[in-house]
C-alpha cells in the first residue's frame, strides 16, 4: 500500500542523503520536536499535515515546488485518504 506519509518520508530521506543531513540536524532547524519526527519519519499516520510539510521544506532548504516535483506524488496509485 502507498500511502501520502510514505511518499512524504521517502522523499524527506531522498532530500535528507542529497543534503548529508540527519534526521536530528533537521529536528533541530525546524524546531520539530523528536516525537514528532519520530511520528512522522515512521508514517505512524495516515496523513500529513501541510503545516509540517512546510516546516520541513524550509529546515531542508527547499521548495515545497522542489519537494513534490517527485514521481512519488505522481504515482496514481498513491492513497490519498
Amino acid at each position: 500500500m502507498k500511502t501520502i506519509a510514505k511518499a512524504v518520508v521517502k522523499r524527506i530521506k531522498e532530500i535528507l542523503n542529497e543534503k548529508e543531513m540527519s534526521v536530528y540536524r533537521l529536528e533541530k532547524v525546524t524546531a520539530l520536536s523528536h516525537g514528532t519526527m519520530q511520528t512522522l519519519m515512521r508514517a505512524d499516520n495516515s496523513s500529513v499535515n501541510l503545516k509540517t510539510v512546510l516546516l520541513i521544506c524550509r529546515g531542508l532548504g527547499v521548495t515545497t515546488a522542489y519537494f513534490f516535483a517527485s514521481p512519488l506524488f505522481e504515482d496514481p496509485e498513491l492513497e490519498i485518504d
